[in-house]
């Protein structure tokens, strides 16, 4: 567990897989951008409808400071450093919005980038 914050009415703890969760959630909102461990769904064109959003964040909190880790996947023809320099803002943004905690530092690792099928199977056909 994260944050804990005593107040008039007693603790208030955030775990760290909810911050985790919103890294992820703001992360995806970038245009072009999959977190990483969902990158089999993505390309299976979200089978089964559920997507893990703290799957590639790794989230550390001392006192009410954290910095979060997160691995991310960019579609093909994304420009790949404007991306995640968005995703860095992004994520700060939501996690001190939603938590009051101070986001030291968000590492982004662009791990793969996803060429969709589809176009190069129309390529193929058309030649």
């Amino acid at each position: 567990m994260s944050e804990n914050t005593d107040s008039k009415n007693g603790q208030i703890q955030i775990a760290d897989e909810v911050i985790a969760i919103i890294a992820g959630t703001a992360a995806i909102e970038v245009e072009g951008i999959v977190l990483s461990g969902n990158v089999a769904s993505e390309s299976f064109g979200g089978l089964f409808g559920k997507k893990n959003l703290a799957k590639g964040v790794k989230v550390r909190v001392e006192e009410n400071e954290s910095e979060i880790d997160i691995e991310v996947a960019v579609k093909f023809g994304t420009m790949v450093r404007l991306a995640a320099e968005e995703v860095q803002l992004k994520v700060k943004n939501a996690v001190e919005t939603m938590t009051g905690l101070t986001v030291s530092v968000v590492n982004v690792t662009v791990s793969a980038v996803i060429v969709e099928k589809v176009k190069a199977v129309e390529e193929t056909e058309e030649q």
